[in-house]
């Protein structure tokens, strides 16, 4: 059974705590107790961005925020299963930063762009096509994440010029940015894992989202 419904407002957990818990752990032990086998989508934001080299499966998690908290006790629930952590995730359809910049991007001449986070964006479909491959391996926590790491900021100009958008990205710090929730600075994912399937570089992940829209 895949299980991706989840809270994924990472600012908004922090105005309601009992919501997102309500969903992405309640709702997670609910869809455990039905018997099947899970395949639970955990998140990055489970590490408080603190390593500075690539999180992998053995490296203690530290969520800074209420949404990495809510995905990390969601994942405790998971008792026979895969849970699989991803980062940036992003596709051709649904809210996510590829599309919110496209549509930025194209209404204005600037964007502001936080610089000071990375991490590896994860294109849905190479996502899927990994879990599918995870099937025959056993369970437990795996990281499934694209090749590759860049900055927020690094992201949207790639963004812009693979889609042919003429808007200029302005650099800021995520102080400059004050959100409610705190992000980790450094979020990417690795695997050590053996027979892990390996992901496409983002580069390729963000050509292939492109070509969908």
């Amino acid at each position: 059974m895949l299980h991706a419904a989840a809270w994924t407002e990472v600012d908004g957990a922090e105005a309601d705590p009992a919501g997102a818990e309500a969903i992405n752990v309640l709702g997670t032990r609910n869809v455990v107790r039905l018997g099947a086998p899970v395949v639970y989508f955990s998140t990055d934001y489970v590490f408080d961005g603190r390593k500075r080299a690539p999180y992998v499966e053995s490296d203690e998690p530290r969520p800074l925020s209420v949404y990495g908290r809510t995905k990390l006790e969601g994942e405790r629930e998971v008792r026979e299963g895969w849970v699989v952590r991803s980062s940036w995730l992003f596709g051709w359809t649904g809210r996510n930063f590829v599309r919110t910049m496209l549509d930025l991007g194209r209404r204005q001449d600037e964007v502001a762009v936080v610089d000071d986070q990375r991490g590896s964006p994860t294109f849905v479909g190479h996502l899927a096509e990994a879990t599918r491959s995870l099937l025959g391996l056993p369970g437990g926590v795996w990281h499934l994440a694209a090749d590759g790491d860049c900055s927020w900021a690094e992201f949207a100009e790639a963004v812009f010029e693979g889609a042919g958008v003429r808007c200029r990205v302005r650099r800021i710090s995520t102080a400059e940015l004050a959100r409610p929730a705190a992000r980790p600075a450094y979020s990417v994912l690795r695997s050590e894992r053996p027979g892990v399937p390996r992901l496409p570089h983002w580069r390729e992940g963000l050509r292939a989202c492109l070509d969908c829209l």
